[in-house]
């Protein structure tokens, strides 16, 4: 039997945490790694004690027809990775990797053009995280170096911050 690659055994648990997300939109399940230990999981959902959108039944960005990726002030969920760093100490944060994946939650295939909203970037880097993995395919995948964001500007706009 041929061992399964490091990255890739990472990114298959984040894909078991992923089938507990509410959202009916997308899965994301999250896992944050450290010297090979796993710190935290997490997955989208609904903040605890809030009733979830696969509770409810709809999700108001899809009765607004809002794309991927837009308008997530409309969104009741807390995203994966703010779960999975909420959940950890900062200590523990500091240098680790956060690995992600993404299901379709309609036909449950896996999302692999994705990557952190600018939000969720802002706890990457204030988290201390240094690298961002993201499963493309069932083998495949994106690494994000966190230190290459600090270059970008992204989350300026219209020249306020």
């Amino acid at each position: 039997m041929k061992r399964r690659d490091k990255i890739n055994y990472y990114l298959d648990i984040a894909e078991v945490v992923l089938e507990r997300s509410t959202c009916i939109r997308r899965n994301f399940g999250a896992i944050v790694v450290k010297n090979d230990e796993i710190i935290s999981t997490g997955y989208n959902g609904a903040p605890r004690g809030k009733i979830n959108c696969s509770d409810y039944g709809s999700c108001a960005r899809d009765e607004m027809n809002i794309p991927k990726g837009q308008r997530y002030e409309l969104c009741r969920s807390v995203h994966a990775e703010q779960n999975a760093i909420i959940s950890a100490s900062r200590a523990d944060l500091i240098g680790s990797d956060i690995y992600l994946a993404c299901h379709d939650a309609k036909t449950g295939e896996i999302d692999g053009e994705i990557e952190p909203c600018s939000m969720c970037k802002r706890f990457i880097i204030n988290a201390g995280i240094e690298r961002v993995i993201v499963r493309n395919t069932k083998d495949n995948y994106t690494i994000f170096i966190v230190s290459d964001w600090l270059d970008k500007n992204e989350f300026v706009q219209d020249g306020n911050y």
